[in-house]
Parts: structure tokens; C-alpha cells; sequence
């Protein structure tokens, strides 16, 4: 059961910021100022704006950890907040962390490996492993609220967060804790990164109009833009929940995960492997394909993954494909790479709690390869009982997840 949820997004510092901004079609994107991005062909991103660690961590703590580790701290504490979960003597044991990231401290290994070149290694801050080792998040995260269960960081790319929701999720079920806090973050923006995906031709050059860049399934999309953040759900055993009264949000009824086996960056065009994580999430759902009502789509805006994952959920849902809604985050936040499952996560619950589906923005070039209803441009008013969230990493690393409306809910 989800009974919390946290978020720092580029669209504000928290859930309800978040999802006013998604629901309203605004954009989180601008010019990039976490790095020089100018003798790049993409200088735009979604960043995190506003944003002071010592809120969340005193200033010792805050210097030991890495800019996704603080993000991460942060939508834990609204989560638990949220959530109304007090952890203590009592149930520390039995509340764990599994979270999900792509490339830890990536902008500290970058400085200190200038350090290394040109200062030498004696320069180079000692703390550079603990800074940038992607498990650090979930590390600080169970050390600053003492939380001692099940802890583990899940790295399956863009995937990640999807993937740490659903195993967080199978770690209750297997009852090895009765509480997880569990999602993803991402804070890479940086030159090194940067040149990574400019190599790969990936990333948007929309530069004069950073709003309207991201365009996930238009006819002319060229690509995604990066992005940062972390989004943290707060999951609990029915019982654990109920026995404290806990908020239940909804639940996440299925979990699917499946590999391509096609190709290192690019996804398999015939939508295979994607199809085959969505059937499976349903199937462990115990839902036919009909009982979905809404698709938060990977969405990227690039030009191969809005078409192979159009042929995906028409090859998972047959004819129910074109009753769908289908909405993509990433055309307003960016692509937050191992965060953006959580984030999508957070739209997910807002969307059924809330009743209402956020659009996909700046989608004005239908494509013929992309006919489905990707909700475009204004949000929609719909009664969503179940919910699907797709992500498909580099790597063809593939995780779904469904949620559903918990009868009886408590908002």
C-alpha cells in the first residue's frame, strides 16, 4: 500500500508543486546552469531550482553527501511526513530502503578527476567515494531517519526507480519488512554527462525554446532533455497500514521486469520486450488489459522510444490500446533518468487519488507512427481505477508497474 509520497522535482520542492505543474502543462525546463553547457549542441535541462540541503541535513551531513543523496534525504522527509510514520525502537527493523539511481555522485566524480589531473592525487577529497557511489542515497537516507531493515539501491538506468518500486514492494510481500521507502533520484548534469549523451545524438538541441523541447510521440521530436530529481513513495504492508491507521493511497497491484536482449542504447523497435514487462506487471496484478485506464508513458521524446513503446502497448493491449489515455511527465520535467520512474510513480497516485490525467506537453505534429490518445495539452478529468507506469532503460532493461485505487482510500 502506498500511504506517503514525496517530491523535488524542476516543476517545485515538493508533491503538491509537482503535480499543480504537471496538472497545469507547465514546464520545468530552462537553460542549464548546473554546468557550462556552451559548446554543446543541448544547453537546456531540467533542473531542480531553489533547492537548500541544509533544510533537510545539518551542514556536516550535507557536505558528505553528494547533491542526489541530498534530493533524496529531502523527498523522504515529506514522504514520511506525509505518510505520518514516526520511526522508532519499535519499528526500525522493520522499515528498509531500496531506492533507485543511474549514476550516483556522476558531477563530483567529474571535479575530482579534474583534481586528479591537474592538482594531483593528494588534492583529491577523501570523501570521493562515499560521494559518489550510487548506493550513498539509500545509505544516507536509512542514517539520517534510523531506519535498519532491508536497504539495497537498484542501478537498471532509466529504469531504476521503477524497478526499486516494484522490488520494494515484493520485499513486503515476502515479509522481510513491514515498511519501505523506496523511489529514485538523480542529480548527473554535468559536462562529462553531457558529452555522454551529445555522443549518442540523444539529447534535444531545441535551445531557444527550452519549454517547448521536450515533445514526447510529435512528429518532431528530437530528442530527451536532461533532467534531475527524486521522488520517494512510502509503502506499507496492509496490515502495517491499517493497524495505524495510516493514509492509504493506493496499492501497487503488479510489477513487471523483462530485458530485450537487443541492444545496448536503443530499444527493440518491435516493442517486445516492453510488451512482454507490461503483460507481465498485469498479469501479477491479476487485471485484464481493459481494466487500466491510464498509460504514464517512458515518453522520452526521442525518436525511436515514443514509436517502439506506441508498438508496445498496442502489441500488450490489443484493441484497448486506442481507449487508453496515455500522458508522458517527461514532456514537462525532462528525463531524470534512474528518478524519473519515481517521479512518474507520484503522478500515478495523484492521477487515481485525484481523478484527473495530466497532458502531454507541446504535442502539436501528430505522427503516423504514434496514434494512440497521448492527452495532449490539457489535462483531462477521468475516474481512473488502475494505473500502469512504463520505463525502459538503456541497456533494454524494462520495468512496469500498475497501481490501483485501494477502496476506501483516505486522502
Amino acid at each position: 500500500m502506498v500511504t506517503g509520497l514525496g517530491a523535488i522535482t524542476p516543476l517545485g520542492l515538493s508533491v503538491e508543486e509537482f503535480w499543480q505543474g504537471l496538472v497545469n502543462g507547465r514546464s520545468g525546463i530552462g537553460p542549464m546552469t548546473l554546468c557550462d553547457p556552451s559548446d554543446f549542441p543541448c544547453r537546456i535541462a531540467g533542473e531542480v531550482k531553489g533547492f537548500d540541503p541544509h533544510l533537510y541535513l545539518d551542514r556536516k551531513e550535507a557536505r558528505r553527501s553528494a547533491r542526489f543523496t541530498q534530493l533524496a534525504v529531502a523527498a523522504t522527509v515529506e514522504a514520511l511526513r506525509h505518510a505520518r510514520l514516526t520511526i522508532n525502537s519499535h519499528n526500525a527493523e522493520r522499515t528498509g530502503v531500496l531506492l533507485g539511481n543511474g549514476n550516483g555522485g556522476f558531477p563530483t566524480l567529474e571535479e575530482e578527476t579534474r583534481v586528479l589531473y591537474l592538482e594531483g592525487p593528494r588534492r583529491v577529497n577523501p570523501l570521493l567515494m562515499p560521494l559518489e557511489l550510487p548506493n550513498m542515497a539509500a545509505c544516507q537516507v536509512s542514517l539520517t531517519f534510523g531506519l535498519k531493515g532491508y536497504n539495497s539501491t537498484v542501478i537498471t538506468a532509466c529504469a531504476a526507480a521503477t524497478q526499486a518500486i516494484g522490488d520494494a514492494a515484493e520485499v513486503i510481500r515476502r515479509g522481510k519488512a513491514d515498511a519501505m521507502v523506496t523511489g529514485g533520484t538523480e542529480a548527473g548534469i554535468s559536462r562529462l554527462g553531457l558529452a555522454g549523451f551529445c555522443g549518442l545524438k540523444a539529447l534535444s538541441t531545441r535551445n531557444a525554446e527550452p519549454q517547448r523541447a521536450s515533445r514526447p510521440f510529435d512528429a518532431e521530436r528530437d530528442g530527451f532533455i536532461p533532467a534531475e530529481g527524486a521522488a520517494i513513495l512510502v509503502l506499507e504492508s496492509l496490515e502495517h497500514a491499517s493497524a495505524r491507521g495510516a493514509p492509504i493511497l493506493a496499492e501497487v497491484a503488479g510489477y513487471g521486469a523483462s530485458a530485450d536482449a537487443y541492444h545496448l542504447v536503443a530499444p527493440d523497435p518491435t516493442g517486445d520486450g516492453a510488451a512482454r514487462a507490461i503483460r507481465e506487471a498485469l498479469a501479477d496484478a491479476g487485471l485484464p488489459p481493459e481494466a487500466i485506464g491510464y498509460v504514464n508513458a517512458h515518453g522520452t521524446s526521442t525518436p525511436l522510444n515514443d514509436a517502439a513503446e506506441t508498438l508496445a502497448i498496442k502489441k500488450a493491449f490489443g484493441e484497448h490500446a486506442y481507449a487508453l489515455a496515455i500522458s508522458s511527465t517527461k514532456s514537462m520535467v525532462g528525463h531524470s533518468l534512474g528518478a524519473s520512474g519515481a517521479l512518474e510513480a507520484v503522478a500515478c497516485v495523484r492521477t487515481i487519488t485525484d481523478g484527473i490525467i495530466h497532458p502531454t506537453a507541446n504535442y502539436e505534429h501528430p505522427d503516423p507512427t504514434c496514434d494512440l490518445d497521448y492527452v495532449p495539452n490539457r489535462a483531462r478529468r477521468a475516474q481512473v481505477a488502475a494505473a500502469l507506469s512504463n520505463s525502459f532503460g538503456f541497456g533494454g532493461q524494462n520495468a512496469c508497474l500498475v497501481f490501483r485505487r485501494w477502496e476506501g482510500a483516505q486522502v
